[in-house]
């Protein structure tokens, strides 16, 4: 397999991932879940006439965020032509791989094949041990975690297309012959399947898997050293493991960033003192975690700051972390700023 080189990585596709927050202030653009599904869909269809090539959804239960992905997808795909849609990420404690899968086929073919499906382990949610309520719960010596993985595989192993049940002798309607699979199938879907890995080690799994990666804007603190450095040997250990593994396509990969250009008044704002300069360091389930800085500044200067982020040059997606609060028309502009100047002048477009 041929492996990208870093004047091939420089090229970027570059979309959004929103959080899809609501609440009842009046400061907030979105006070409703209503609110926030109906302007996710219409940034997604500003986002794709601004040249922008992905729109991702989080994926939060008991939250006042977002958290059935996929009538959402389905409608986003319905609206739009081109942009590629996807999660960041479903967290699979949560989800019935059958089910699932059958969700995931739909929403695919209506969007024309353009899905692109972020799942994981997932985050620290609102209540405890939130997937009970479900109905899931791990087998006996299993761990939240291990059940996480074990969803995934079951949903990338019917993802393959192959039939698995066996047909009713006397069916309502006439079957195919053989085995039966999930319908609706959409070709070429477990392909565009990521893993959102926190650490090296699940990065080198998802790669044995065949899974793309998703890295986002934070990652277990394994050596001490800076996020972006840390993130960027993530990305390199993961080829690594794809290489090893023989698979025969090349894996994607994206990181996520705040980023925003100072632009005007309003910019200056909301974002005017400056991104986080440095990174953050917490505890998050249990977990000792590195936090990226955010890139706030006029357009000359983030070009300098970002040209040094060794994991945006690695990857080979980009996802903007917008504020989705500050309502479609900010958002849009905020895609559009980075788009038209920063991505030209760092080889991104």
């Amino acid at each position: 397999m041929t492996q990208l080189d870093g004047s091939a990585r420089a090229m970027k596709k570059i979309g959004f991932l929103s959080f899809g927050h609501w609440t009842a202030s009046p400061q907030s653009g979105t006070r409703s879940a209503s609110d926030v599904l109906l302007q996710s869909i219409d940034l997604a269809v500003a986002a794709e006439q601004l040249g922008a090539d992905g729109a991702y959804f989080r994926v939060h239960h008991f939250a006042r965020q977002l958290s059935s992905p996929f009538p959402l997808l389905a409608a986003v795909g319905a609206r739009t032509s081109r942009i590629e849609i996807g999660t960041g990420v479903i967290d699979m404690r949560y989800e019935n791989p059958l089910y699932m899968a059958e969700d995931a086929g739909s929403a695919d073919l209506i969007a024309g094949g353009r899905l692109q499906l972020g799942i994981s382990r997932g985050s620290p949610e609102q209540v405890i041990e939130g997937w009970r309520y479900f109905g899931y719960q791990p087998q006996e010596g299993e761990t939240d975690a291990e059940m996480g993985r074990r969803h995934a595989l079951a949903l990338l192993d019917v993802l393959r297309g192959e039939g698995f049940a066996a047909p009713n002798p006397r069916p309502m309607f006439a079957n195919p012959p053989g085995l039966l699979r999930i319908e609706p199938y959409s070709e070429g879907l477990r392909e565009r399947i990521w893993w959102g890995a926190a650490s090296d080690a699940t990065a080198i799994w998802a790669a044995e898997q065949g899974m793309n990666l998703q890295s986002s804007t934070l990652k277990q603190d394994e050596t001490g050293e800076a996020f972006h450095i840390q993130q960027a040997r993530q990305i390199r250990a993961y080829r690594a493991a794809w290489a090893k593994a023989g698979h025969a396509r090349t894996p994607r990969v994206s990181v996520s960033r705040s980023i925003f250009p100072l632009m005007n008044d309003t910019d200056r704002a909301y974002f005017g003192r400056g991104g986080r300069e440095g990174d953050q360091i917490g505890d998050i389930d249990n977990m000792r975690a590195v936090f990226g800085r955010s890139y706030a500044d006029v357009p000359e200067r983030l070009v300098e700051q970002l040209r040094g982020d060794e994991a945006i040059a690695e990857a080979d997606t980009l996802l903007l972390t917008v504020p989705n609060q500050l309502g479609v028309d900010y958002n849009a502009h905020v895609i559009e700023s980075v788009l038209t100047h920063v991505a030209p002048a760092l080889g991104w477009r």
